[in-house]
């Protein structure tokens, strides 16, 4: 298993625990894929998966820079296209680093 899938393992595992419901692992388009697609109560969490095994260059969460974030955005978009009514909605990034720690960051970013 790539490192990438194990830590999105992780983090959909992180989440549940918290409550949150997962809608879809791995949503591509042509702006870019979002890793995490979830449900927390009636919101649509779209999360971004990061780890990071050194913390030079800021660590996982620098690593979600403002493009990065556009692709994000424009995904989200693009996945909230197709569904008939829109939910309140929001960008949470799940940072983890070497030995697994989990940061869950709620609202990490604005649409």
């Amino acid at each position: 298993m790539k490192p990438g899938a194990r830590a999105e393992l992780i983090a959909a595992e992180h989440l549940r625990r918290h409550g949150l419901a997962l809608v879809q692992s791995n949503y591509r388009c042509r702006f870019g894929e979002i890793d995490l697609i979830l449900r927390d109560g009636e919101t649509l969490v779209f999360a971004e998966v990061r780890q990071r095994s050194r913390n030079d260059f800021g660590g996982a969460a620098a690593s979600i820079d403002r493009h990065k974030q556009q692709r994000l955005i424009l995904a989200a978009q693009h996945y909230l296209a197709s569904m008939p009514r829109l939910p309140p909605c929001r960008f949470d990034a799940v940072l983890l680093d070497a030995a697994d720690n989990i940061e869950w960051v709620k609202n990490a970013f604005e649409l």
